[in-house]
């Protein structure tokens, strides 16, 4: 039996924030901070983030962002800038708030377009490697077609039912905030590769061969304008949630680069 998780709400940039907090086995290591995709929250991750925990000693945070899981509704419709915001602004203020200053992020999706925008910015400093599944840095047509399909289902499926179990009376703020924010027009041009070079914390880039939001012109780009240390795995038989299609692999993976940072500070 592993130590007792927490659970609870903080109150961040005006938002009641959900979140669920493991702690670590072993003395100074840093804490996962896993940040979601963008139609998830806490829940979603099941029990990725204490799998992981016990791999490496670490303890983890998990939270959902405005408008996801029981976290406050968002304001909508979301600003293009909303990815940013939630890097710059959200994102600082959960660490200050938990006292976190030694961190490895683990996001996915939205959350690692996220994750990569802090630590090319104010995060660096705090952040001992930054671990990005299916990460976006531009808008590539596939993505665009992907979330049209996904928008059609929400409409006229299953899936809205599905997504209610995760975010209850949020499920239509987190799906519109996500899906109308990407499918405007001005969204096409939305492109974080400028800010690849400021990046200095090492990266773990992960993405599947049937990603169906994304293509290598992804990872080919952070691995080439990154300013820091890349390594990239790309998976066979895995779509665009990575942890949960190959989920072994990837939680190896990310324990070993968490543990080579470890061996060089």
């Amino acid at each position: 039996m592993g130590p007792e998780r927490t659970e609870g709400f903080i109150d961040i940039d005006g938002a009641r924030l959900e979140y669920r907090r493991i702690p670590a086995t072993q003395p100074d290591r840093p804490t996962l901070v896993f940040l979601h995709e963008g139609l998830g929250c806490v829940a979603i991750w099941k029990d990725v983030p204490e799998r992981l925990a016990a791999a490496t000693g670490c303890g983890a945070l998990v939270y959902s962002r405005r408008g996801y899981g029981n976290s406050s509704p968002a304001p909508l419709p979301r600003p293009i800038t909303y990815l940013q915001h939630e890097a710059e602004t959200v994102l600082p203020a959960v660490l200050d708030a938990f006292g976190l200053t030694d961190v490895v992020l683990v996001g996915h999706s939205d959350g690692a377009s996220i994750a990569l925008l802090a630590v090319a910015g104010p995060l660096a400093p705090r952040t001992r490697l930054a671990v990005v599944e299916a990460p976006h840095v531009l808008v590539e047509d596939v993505t665009v077609a992907g979330i049209e399909a996904v928008t059609e289902l929400y409409r006229t499926g299953t899936l809205r039912e599905r997504l209610k179990r995760l975010h209850g009376d949020n499920v239509d703020n987190a799906f519109r905030g996500w899906s109308d924010a990407w499918l405007t027009p001005a969204f096409r041009f939305w492109n974080i590769e400028d800010r690849l070079p400021d990046i200095r914390v090492p990266l773990l880039v992960i993405q599947g061969v049937d990603d169906e939001y994304a293509t290598a012109e992804q990872y080919d780009s952070i691995a080439a304008r990154s300013g820091g240390p890349v390594s990239v795995l790309v998976l066979d038989d895995c779509g665009h949630t990575p942890h949960r299609d190959q989920g072994d692999r990837v939680l190896a993976a990310i324990a070993e680069a968490v543990a080579a940072t470890m061996a060089t500070t």
